[in-house]
């Protein structure tokens, strides 16, 4: 599994471009509602689309749709396909990528050790 970003128009130039990146889901439960909103917050806060495939699925979401991501029931251990097109798309999956390996930072909302 390729996990660097990877560029597929080139071309595109340096305020267009298209990205993507892949990232497996190891929050204990998923994207239950907390970390889908987090997720698809980040995601709006770019101007580029931001679409999201689960496992092998060729049915790509609206990255930016809290009803799409948590309609796709994404659960621990799956993996995220995470593409963005347009201004900013590399930054954008970049974050969004480190937002998943982060567990969507729920461990530093919830931390019960405090």
């Amino acid at each position: 599994m390729n996990s660097e970003l990877q560029i597929e128009t080139p071309e595109a130039g340096p305020l267009h471009a298209n990205y993507q990146t892949v990232v497996e889901v190891k929050h204990g439960v998923g994207l239950h509602a907390r970390p889908a909103v987090t997720f698809t917050r980040l995601a709006k806060s770019f101007p580029c689309s931001i679409e999201v495939a689960v496992n092998d699925s060729d049915i790509w979401l609206n990255g930016k749709s809290i009803i799409k991501i948590m309609s796709a029931r994404i659960r621990k251990g799956s993996v995220l396909r995470l593409r963005a097109d347009g201004i900013r798309a590399e930054e954008a999956i970049k974050v969004l990528k480190e937002l998943v390996e982060r567990n969507f930072d729920e461990d530093k909302k919830h931390d019960r050790n405090a």
